[in-house]
């Protein structure tokens, strides 16, 4: 038993190191929807001021409050009319512009929440007449808010692991039968509880999210309202309802239990069950992108399986505990039945995680050019482990069945003398550990460990851009939502000079590989724009031996640019700046810079 309490230690240690990892490098949230183009198209240069900016994506979209905001070069926000769909395209927003915009370069800020329920955001440019210099490089009112997004994370965490502790074990006494299941109820309790909490607070941290705004805005009655008319607000609180519902039958149950047939209390069990794993399903990447009723109906048969097998694995190690030192208390069909029910659930993860996986990526390189995809691989690695320990498991499975049944047949073997009484059964002998029960209990544990990094994954993935939609993006040669779509870097520089001090702001658009166009403001001690009689831009990647590629910006009155600069390959570029005052001080500084493919 001190064996097992070790164990069970380091799987609590190991499932809170995670869970505080997360919590410690929870960034915004990758979209999930991609933009595929924009009208004007970003970063040109356009004769007449256009009547309205429309922006089309790779799936539909959800309008916020202001999803739209565009700035003048002097950071002025400029009146707009509301932002709207366009006519029958779900996908396209587009948003109308005063009749006359003077010349200069505008700033477009969006944020618009994706299909599956995930905030999306980002900006672009566009210049009347010719290209200026602007004020607008970062717009902090539409950033994300760490906090708000951390608390959301967290209670999506805990959601995903509540729904399996709750159903898992369900499945578990209905199928497998385990005797005098009372041990069972308070982890069950407790994952309801669980469940219903986390529901409440993504309810309630919706809004915030969606807005990026902080999580004190939660309780406003114009965000909680607002949360009840969108279609995650609908899932959560039909979640809530179905929680309810399964709370008032597990009681009615538990009163009536002789008045309630069987049969009848398991249909009801598995209709609540697939119900409420329909709420993630359509709040996920299922409900947008290809073939929706195939994929919402995989997720939902995903997660029911992910549950009966890691909850299912707690049920059994519970009752392993329990029994312990005796396995022959576990009867040989519970121990038959879980082995049956573990063997399902895992065909079934290998099926529909395979169809997910190939509706995500949507080609082999996104295996390892994509995020998605690093994550993808980094989950496969997961499940070839739990594959292997699930295996062991099941061969002690196996050996523990076949003891029980030996034993229960031994018992049913009673002696009669001849020509006397029956003889009084002789005392049993006080049970000794069994090693297949010890070894049984050991892989269980290294399978629920391994099967909480899986579903660690699994929860990343939900939050992650797939890979199909990236290369979408990619094709269109428009940057991925939820990235900047130009590379704004700011370098301090100083000649040592008085007066020599200042800034430089460039700005590489689109800051990826191919042709990109370079923008450089230079900033005086004051603040203000300085003029300089030169600045040289280079570029070189040092882990490839390449470079110094020049930029060749040239004065354009104001700011300086190249309106085509080439970078090869993806990677961790350093840029060089040379800023000349006069005709004897100047200065180098240099600055990484991450190019992305």
């Amino acid at each position: 038993m001190r064996d097992e309490h070790r164990w069970l230690r380091r799987l609590t240690v190991l499932g809170a190191g995670l869970f505080l990892l997360l919590l410690g490098t929870t960034a915004p949230a990758s979209a999930h929807a991609a933009l595929r183009e924009t009208d004007p198209a970003d970063g040109t240069v356009v004769r007449t001021a256009p009547r309205q900016v429309t922006l089309t994506f790779t799936e539909s979209v959800g309008l916020l409050t202001d999803s739209l905001r565009v700035y003048d070069p002097q950071n002025r926000r400029v009146r707009t009319g509301e932002a709207d769909h366009a006519a029958g395209r779900s996908d396209t927003v587009r948003v109308r512009l005063p009749a006359k915009l003077g010349t200069g370069t505008y700033t477009v800020a969006w944020r618009v929440v994706s299909a599956d329920s995930h905030p999306v955001s980002g900006a672009l440019t566009f210049s009347v007449g010719k290209r200026t210099a602007t004020a607008t490089s970062v717009l902090p009112d539409r950033a994300e808010n760490r906090a708000t997004s951390s608390l959301y994370n967290i209670a999506r965490y805990l959601a995903y692991l509540a729904v399996a502790l709750l159903l898992g074990p369900a499945a578990f006494v209905a199928y497998c039968r385990p005797p005098r299941p009372a041990h069972l109820r308070t982890p069950v309790v407790a994952a309801w509880g669980t469940l219903f909490a986390s529901t409440i607070a993504l309810f309630l941290l919706r809004a915030p999210y969606e807005e990026g705004t902080a999580p004190t805005t939660a309780f406003a009655l114009s965000a909680l309202s607002r949360t009840t008319t969108t279609r995650p607000g609908e899932l959560l609180l039909t979640r809530l309802a179905l929680l309810l519902l399964a709370g008032a039958c597990a009681l009615a149950l538990r009163r009536w239990r002789r008045r309630i047939p069987r049969r009848a209390a398991l249909a009801a069990a598995a209709i609540l069950s697939v119900a409420l794993a329909l709420t993630w399903a359509a709040s996920e990447h299922a409900s947008a992108g290809l073939q929706v009723p195939v994929a919402i109906t995989s997720a939902t048969l995903h997660l029911l399986a992910m549950a009966a097998w890691l909850g299912g694995l707690t049920a059994l190690l519970l009752t392993l505990r329990r029994i312990a030192p005796d396995p022959a208390a576990l009867p040989a069909r519970t121990v038959t039945r879980f082995s049956r029910l573990a063997f399902v659930s895992v065909t079934v993860l290998v099926v529909t995680g395979g169809y997910q996986s190939w509706r995500g990526l949507g080609s082999w390189q996104a295996l390892t050019d994509t995020t998605y995809g690093r994550i993808l691989l980094a989950k496969l690695a997961a499940v070839t482990l739990l594959l292997a320990a699930a295996s062991r498991s099941r061969r002690w499975t196996t050996r523990l069945a076949g003891l029980t049944t030996a034993r229960d047949r031994d018992r049913d073997r009673v002696p009669e003398p001849v020509g006397g009484p029956p003889l009084p059964p002789e005392p049993a002998p006080s049970p000794a550990p069994s090693p297949d029960a010890h070894h049984l209990r050991r892989w269980v544990l290294a399978e629920m460990g391994v099967g909480i990094v899986v579903l660690v994954l699994t929860t990343l993935l939900t939050s992650t851009l797939p890979g199909r939609a990236a290369a979408e993006a990619a094709e269109s040669g428009t940057a991925t939502t939820g990235i900047q779509v130009a590379s704004v870097t700011t370098i301090p520089f100083d000649v040592g000079a008085p007066g020599g001090h200042g800034k430089v702001q460039i700005t590489l658009d689109a800051g990826r590989v191919g042709t990109n166009s370079v923008q450089a403001v230079v900033y005086g001690p004051d603040g203000g724009l300085s003029a300089v009689p030169e600045l040289r831009i280079t570029f070189t990647l040092p882990a490839q031996r390449i470079g110094p590629l020049d930029t060749r910006v040239t004065d354009r009155g104001g700011y300086w640019a190249a309106d085509a600069f080439n970078l090869p390959i993806p990677g961790t570029w350093t840029m060089k700046v040379t800023v000349r005052v006069s005709e004897v001080d100047q200065v180098t500084v240099a600055k990484t810079v991450r190019v992305v493919r």
